[in-house]
């Protein structure tokens, strides 16, 4: 990994078909294809890598010396618009001993393209809209206060809900967007964390799994590598476990 060298930035991120590959779902379903005219992106042998610039942020997928050698590089050569990666489990470590890296996550990006088995509980999911925006950040700040999506995102295309009998919201969750390639990636699932351990988070994200195969043929999502209960759910709802990743933030440089 030559972390000096900057690689050209790449016209064609699936010439060397790595999103064929177990491990590289990230770009299979995280980048567009045709590439977007305004999109910076690289490549190297066994790595491609792509720049979300409004977050500042290089996603790259393939062999982990070669994806960190592809987020060194885009750093180096954009100091001052990159701050964030995400790649392949180990790219953290590659990646510091060049930069300082902080603020690591483990993470894993999971997918389907088959609509899940119905779960107990699935009638009872509604479609929610603009009007319940107000009610859906009430409970999102109550009972998932660290949630990645709120009502009012651009990159949402549907909120759904569980009501109790009294009309009460106590589950919701979200159908969002990879900001490149515009997949749809469930979000902000959240329960009342009196009302947990009833199935309700497993009806509400089948919901939301069986909606977004039906309308795109596939579903994606994010899991904390540590969520035990999530990876449980997850792998009974069929979502493919296959591709670990690592995010962190680059400080200055």
């Amino acid at each position: 990994m030559q972390a000096t060298t900057l690689a050209p930035r790449a016209a064609d991120l699936f010439t060397q078909g790595l999103e064929r590959r177990t491990g590289a779902a990230l770009l299979r379903f995280g980048a567009a294809r045709p590439r977007p005219a305004d999109r910076i992106s690289w490549t190297a042998d066994g790595a491609a890598a792509w720049l979300d610039d409004a977050r500042g942020h290089v996603w790259s997928v393939g062999e982990p010396e070669a994806a960190a050698g592809l987020v060194l590089r885009a750093a180096l050569a954009l100091p001052d618009r990159v701050r964030e990666f995400t790649g392949p489990r180990g790219t953290e470590a590659l990646v510091g001993r060049h930069l300082p890296v902080t603020d690591i996550v483990e993470w894993i990006f999971r997918w389907t393209v088959e609509a899940p088995p119905v779960q107990r509980g699935e009638d009872r999911v509604i479609a929610l809209d603009e009007s319940h925006h107000e009610e859906l950040l009430a409970f999102l700040t109550e009972h998932s206060p660290a949630h990645s999506t709120g009502p009012g995102s651009a990159d949402v295309s549907l909120w759904a809900g569980i009501r109790n009998a009294d009309g009460r919201l106590v589950a919701c969750g979200a159908l969002s967007s990879l900001r490149d390639s515009g997949a749809p990636l469930m979000a902000s699932v959240a329960t009342d964390a009196t009302q947990r351990g009833q199935g309700l988070g497993a009806a509400l994200t089948s919901w939301l799994t069986r909606h977004a195969v039906r309308h795109h043929g596939f579903c994606t999502l994010w899991q904390l590598a540590d969520n035990t209960p999530a990876d449980r759910l997850y792998t009974r709802l069929g979502y493919r476990n296959e591709d670990p990743c690592v995010s962190g933030h680059l400080t200055a440089h």
